[in-house]
């Protein structure tokens, strides 16, 4: 901890200016906004490189971390060759950053770093060497959090140059990337990128919640409701909230709206089988009455007296401003503490003016 308390502004300071990952103030939630910024308009590039690291953890070479990161090399060995204990036997660990510990995504970041301004060199630059967005003719911008990326850019060509610098910068760091899962994709038939989906129609760009994200999600409560069988309502609620919340949370800054109310209808029919299930010589209405009960405005509320199901589309739509790039949380405290404010005033705002707030439905 110690170790990461004194690496962490070095690591801030030197990283690439489009990475979101395992950073101060910073999260999926501002990676796809910069997404959105450079997607959204007109004449906004066409073609998306989705990169794919393969174990990229497991992989990254010790060698390469021992001369390239600017820490204690005693401690940077000790604790990349620590291994893992598992049933009792040590396992050592030849290569890769020992996942769980608290400083390894940030030993990753710092292996990963140097991609983007690789790239900017070479498109941004101009006939003097100057590096500056206005000389990007070719539409190239890079967005990465940890080893997530995407690259994109007028033309398949460029992206297919692109992609040959980055493994060459990945084989010299251990690392390769997923020839399977490694594509170039037009933006009309859209790409999935920390769980959204970006994709134009009608020259429009549209980002909500991705197929696999949502497909996830589902099978997670059904499997919760499935195993509960015997569990009181009370507690089943209590369950299923802890997962529609956060999910929902994450969502909340996109077009999630009809996906939030699919996904209420969808619980809706899970709840109703399980019902149905502990009670097979009941009828519909009785069933009904039991476990859905009026709540103020509603009258299908799956509730008890002490807890209410959250319903998904009650979750207001918040858009999130983009983060300033430039700025250091350990210069720029005062930013990010404005930002976090007027965020929270935002979200605030729009929940107040919600009408689940108004019948007591959610809680701040």
């Amino acid at each position: 901890m110690v170790t990461l308390i004194a690496l962490e502004p070095v690591a801030e300071t030197t990283a690439d200016r489009i990475s979101f990952g395992f950073r101060r103030y910073r999260s999926p939630v501002e990676a796809r906004e910069y997404g959105f910024r450079i997607l959204s308009w007109k004449h906004s590039p066409q073609w998306i490189l989705e990169g794919d690291i393969k174990s990229c953890f497991d992989k990254i070479s010790h060698t390469w971390m021992m001369e390239n990161i600017p820490t204690d090399k005693r401690i940077l060995k000790e604790f990349i060759k620590c291994g893992y204990v598992y049933d009792r036997v040590l396992f050592p660990t030849n290569e890769g950053s020992p996942q769980g510990g608290v400083i390894s995504p940030t030993y990753a970041n710092m292996t990963l770093d140097g991609m983007e301004p690789m790239i900017l060199a070479k498109y941004w630059a101009n006939k003097k060497g100057v590096i500056n967005v206005r000389h990007n003719s070719h539409k190239v911008h890079v967005v990465r959090f940890a080893d997530d990326f995407v690259v994109t850019a007028k033309s398949k060509e460029v992206l297919e140059d692109i992609k040959d610098m980055i493994i060459e910068f990945l084989r010299q760091r251990g690392l390769e990337l997923s020839a399977e899962k490694t594509v170039i994709t037009h933006i009309n038939a859209g790409i999935d990128f920390l769980g959204w989906n970006f994709r134009k129609f009608n020259g429009k760009l549209i980002i909500k919640p991705s197929t696999k994200s949502i497909n996830k999600v589902t099978r997670t409560i059904s499997e919760l409701i499935r195993n509960s069988r015997t569990v009181p309502q009370e507690q089943l609620i209590y369950r299923i909230n802890e997962i529609t919340k956060g999910w929902s949370n994450y969502h909340h800054s996109v077009c999630s709206k009809r996906t939030f109310a699919l996904m209420d209808h969808k619980i809706w029919e899970m709840l109703w089988r399980w019902a149905k299930r502990r009670h097979p010589n009941k009828n519909k209405h009785w069933i009904k009455d039991k476990y859905w009960k009026e709540h103020k405005e509603r009258k299908w509320c799956f509730r008890t007296n002490k807890n209410v199901l959250f319903l998904m589309s009650d979750m207001p739509i918040v858009r999130i401003n983009q983060i300033a790039l430039n700025k250091n949380p350990f210069l720029d405290k005062e930013y990010f503490e404005q930002r976090a404010k007027k965020n929270r005033y935002k979200r605030k705002k729009a929940i107040c003016s919600n009408r689940a707030a108004q019948i007591g439905y959610y809680v701040l």
